[in-house]
């Protein structure tokens, strides 16, 4: 089932166990925030390397972040470029959404299940990935030039509790409770 079906059909679901009297209440999936540090020392073709992964990746181009502050220890200047960040809506992220669930996530090494941690008290949910490569997108001939990055779900659920059930049913594997 897509996500979009998911969303339609979340109300019926989490009525009885959230107490919901409408389908207003029931949360949803305002965002998907994936953000890259890569330093302020990589050289450009590094940079290229990662918003042209980025870009296959998300179907989006990246936005350059700049450092807030000038830090002398490491060289950095206000306004140097130390990352890049994309934010998906709309069906661009509901189709990122239905390739982590389904296919990335469980190609990671070891995985076992997202952790419930990762989901904070206003209902985000933050995900680390440590190697690109799980996404299909990403060839595999240029190993040498790993990253990782973070990936922020942002839900209009009111707290923690509302949320893991939320996402639960919208297919994120989470680890099975102790």
């Amino acid at each position: 089932m897509e996500i979009k079906e998911k969303q339609n059909k979340v109300f019926d679901v989490l009525k009885k166990d959230l107490g919901y009297k409408n389908p207003m209440q029931t949360p949803k999936i305002e965002k998907v925030i994936i953000s890259i540090g890569a330093g302020s020392k990589t050289d450009k073709n590094k940079r290229e390397i990662i918003t042209d992964r980025l870009s296959k990746i998300t179907g989006q181009k990246p936005a350059p972040r700049g450092a807030k502050q000038s830090i002398a220890a490491f060289k950095t200047r206000e306004g140097d470029v130390v990352g890049y960040q994309v934010t998906l809506r709309g069906e661009r992220m509901n189709d990122f959404l239905e390739k982590l669930f389904n296919v990335a996530l469980p190609r990671t090494k070891d995985f076992r299940g997202v952790k419930r941690s990762s989901v904070d008290e206003m209902g985000n949910c933050t995900i680390g990935i440590p190697e690109h490569t799980i996404f299909v997108e990403s060839p595999n001939e240029d190993v040498k030039d790993i990253f990782g990055f973070a990936i922020t779900i942002v839900t209009s659920a009111k707290n923690k509790e509302e949320a893991e059930k939320y996402l639960e049913y919208m297919g994120m594997p989470f680890k099975a409770k102790a």
